[in-house]
């Protein structure tokens, strides 16, 4: 569980590894939406100058599922540590960072994120579900980053890394989501 990253391949597989669980908190809001539990915006509704603070499509139910799936990923990566392959690739060192901590505060990070961003792009005049290139590729990492600190930070190129390739991913699952039928928009 070293922290030395000495080529692009291994930091590519281990920032990807990484992330995972900040991937899974982003998509599960999406996954989850015809489920009817806790299927309330986490703004009651409320305005602040006109209009909605966050909007309907920011509900408890996608916070909910997002930080359990993160929290889940977060502990299975914990486990898988005990192959050697895995403890390789996870740059936690689960001995010294409570797991179950981390999932939570990856997937609240990555989805208060999102949240925040959809506070602006509301001030903005952007319709809920419309793209705002860059902030939807950057608010999820911003956010994870941001609240996994207290318990975690990786080393800055893997912080670089994230910052390049997450954007790039990120509009290619929404291309798979849209052509798969989850979202109704490309970007």
């Amino acid at each position: 569980m070293s922290e030395t990253i000495t080529t692009i391949s291994e930091l590519i597989l281990k920032s990807l590894y990484l992330f995972i669980p900040a991937a899974v908190a982003n998509i599960m809001p999406v996954l989850v939406k015809k489920i009817n539990f806790l299927n309330y915006p986490i703004d009651f509704g409320k305005e602040y100058k006109g209009k909605r603070i966050f909007g309907d499509h920011k509900t408890f139910r996608g916070f909910f599922f997002g930080i359990l799936g993160a929290m889940l990923v977060v502990l299975l990566q914990k486990y898988l540590t005990r192959y050697p392959n895995f403890a390789e690739l996870t740059l936690i060192d689960f001995s010294k960072v409570n797991a179950f901590l981390c999932g939570f505060l990856l997937g609240f990070g990555v989805l208060a994120g999102d949240a925040i961003k959809s506070f602006f792009k509301r001030r903005a005049n952007i319709a809920p579900g419309k793209p705002w290139i860059p902030f939807d590729q950057l608010d999820l990492l911003f956010g994870a980053l941001i609240f996994t600190s207290f318990v975690y930070l990786p080393p800055l190129k893997v912080i670089i890394f994230a910052f390049i390739a997450g954007p790039l991913l990120h509009i290619g699952f929404n291309l798979l989501g849209y052509y798969l039928g989850i979202k109704k928009n490309k970007l």
